[in-house]
């Protein structure tokens, strides 16, 4: 027992450490940007670098940078509240923010999908070209109506925080809806801490991976210490995914993944932010609910708040 405490408490300082070094040297870890897509034409610290990068954005190390921070904001908190307050608005912010952009996408994917209709039944049309900036993107309509998939997945996975933020996700509140407020911020907490997290962090470290292994090659593992990847790096290339399941489909299936990643990856700040609403919520007491929560209000045709009319 004493030992898992030592080394978790050596991890969250080495995670400081850690998050020094990043900061103090990018060009360890950032020096691949740009350009990736060349891949042959990189320097061998570049790939160095690219090999840092796909090793500490799922390692035990990254984890225990993020945690130290966490916990350095709610010592702070704890502290003066406010911290508390802005840090949890921050992380709202950014997933209303995206949220809102993003959910733009269910309206471009019904025009699409009209514009598509027209042009193969009514017109027939096989083929698309769009000029953005005048330069020609040509693909078959085939490869236009399986890209809506990458809309769909888009609109879930990048919205996913926001409809946390605004209350939409569906929960069963057969005990929590009859308890105290103190009481509901504590389930918060546990219900982040027990079962959100571990979750997204699972789905964060899987998929990080599984991206990257249709991004480079050679294949980098997740079992791969830090030298065998830098070892490696000698011989990374680009590889993106390009496969289509269809002979003129949409063929940039690694987009999902990274959709993939996108989605743990806000949602863990979100749990981290949601965490820290609850906690100040906690402390100052029941006035304190919903404070500084920027939801949307539907309005009717009468101009009145949805439910307000009449």
């Amino acid at each position: 027992m004493i030992d898992s405490v030592l080394w978790a408490l050596g991890g969250l300082a080495r995670g400081l450490v850690n998050i020094w070094v990043a900061l103090s040297d990018p060009g360890a870890w950032l020096s691949w940007l740009p350009p990736f897509a060349s891949g042959e034409q990189m320097s061998a610290a570049q790939k160095e670098a690219l090999a840092r990068f796909i090793y500490f954005g799922a390692s035990v190390e990254f984890l225990f940078s993020v945690l130290a921070l966490a916990i350095l904001v709610t010592v702070a908190g704890l502290v003066w509240r406010p911290v508390l307050w802005r840090a949890a608005w921050g992380i709202e912010a950014l997933a209303n923010s995206v949220g809102r952009v993003i959910a733009w996408g269910g309206l471009i994917m019904v025009l699409q999908q009209v514009m598509i209709v027209f042009l193969q039944r009514i017109f027939r049309v096989s083929e698309i070209t769009f000029s953005p900036f005048g330069l020609p993107f040509t693909r078959d309509l085939s490869w236009w109506s399986e890209e809506l998939k990458l809309y769909n997945a888009a609109i879930v996975a990048l919205c996913c925080a926001y409809t946390f933020v605004q209350g939409g996700h569906v929960r069963v509140d057969l005990f929590y809806a009859g308890m105290r407020h103190r009481a509901k911020r504590v389930v918060d907490m546990l219900g982040l801490l027990l079962f959100t997290l571990p979750l997204m962090l699972v789905i964060w470290f899987y998929g990080w991976f599984f991206l990257w292994r249709h991004m480079v090659t050679p294949k980098l593992s997740a079992t791969d210490t830090l030298e065998l990847m830098l070892r490696k790096s000698r011989l990374l290339k680009d590889n993106v995914e390009t496969i289509a399941f269809s002979p003129n489909g949409f063929d940039q299936y690694w987009l999902f993944k990274v959709l993939m990643v996108a989605l743990a990856g806000m949602m863990i700040l979100q749990a981290i932010g949601f965490f820290w609403r609850s906690l100040a919520e906690f402390l100052e007491g029941e006035g304190s609910a919903d404070r500084g929560l920027d939801r949307d209000r539907l309005e009717d045709v009468t101009g009145a708040p949805a439910g307000m009319s009449g």
